[in-house]
């Protein structure tokens, strides 16, 4: 038996999964290298990732989602087709020049009629939301600044009703989740929010929550998954 190493071999076994499975939609994809040529950081989900957001929404039935960080709009386009034609997501993004690549990438791709994009912090966002008693999201994908993280559950779990889920990503961030926050560096407040949103997770009651470990042509990372009660 040969062995591999599963670092050198996760990008070639993603590439294998993603093909075997048909996983790249050329419309997504597309978008995705609009994104690269207007400068935008490589750190969107995968392929596979999207597909699991959009088999989650269908799963569970969601017609309303919020998103907390668009970048793109890669992982937006793939709740939108989560969501259907009836269906809506609501996306918040900090940065002028990234809500406007995934208005491009979602109009492109013919899923921009379903899809908002809140310009602006996600804090005033979501307060904004929650003090206009917005019907309640369905599904909630947090992946944004770690270091606010705790913030943004706490204002999710305000936009939610019992069955909604919750997903956080990028919980493990190449193992940097067991460091101590101070030693972490230029990471140190994403370390501590990762932490903290993790401990949240576990403590508080109003959520039953696991976490995944992932592995990937982007290395080790992983995700935790909420239901609320």
């Amino acid at each position: 038996m040969i062995h591999h190493s599963p670092d050198r071999q996760a990008g070639a076994v993603e590439q294998y999964l993603e093909e075997s499975l048909g996983l790249q939609v050329a419309s997504l994809e597309k978008g995705r290298e609009h994104a690269r040529a207007a400068g935008l950081p490589s750190i969107e989900v995968s392929a596979g990732q999207g597909k699991f957001l959009q088999l989650l929404a269908e799963m569970i039935g969601a017609r309303r989602v919020l998103e907390i960080g668009t970048l793109g709009g890669y992982s937006t386009s793939w709740l939108a087709l989560g969501v259907g034609a009836a269906g809506r997501v609501v996306t918040c993004e900090f940065e002028p020049l990234h809500a406007s690549v995934a208005r491009e990438n979602l109009e492109r791709s013919g899923l921009a009629d379903r899809v908002d994009i809140k310009l602006g912090a996600a804090q005033g966002t979501l307060d904004s939301l929650i003090s206009k008693r917005v019907q309640a999201f369905d599904l909630i994908f947090i992946d944004a600044d770690k270091r606010n993280n705790v913030l943004y559950l706490e204002r999710a779990l305000k936009l939610s009703h019992p069955g909604t889920v919750l997903v956080l990503d990028n919980v493990v961030r190449g193992g940097a989740v067991l460091d101590d926050p101070s030693t972490a560096g230029s990471q140190e407040a994403d370390v501590r929010g990762i932490q903290q949103s993790l401990a949240w997770l576990g403590e508080h009651r109003q959520v039953s929550a696991t976490a995944l470990q992932t592995l990937g042509a982007k290395g080790w990372d992983g995700f935790a998954l909420a239901r609320v009660l």
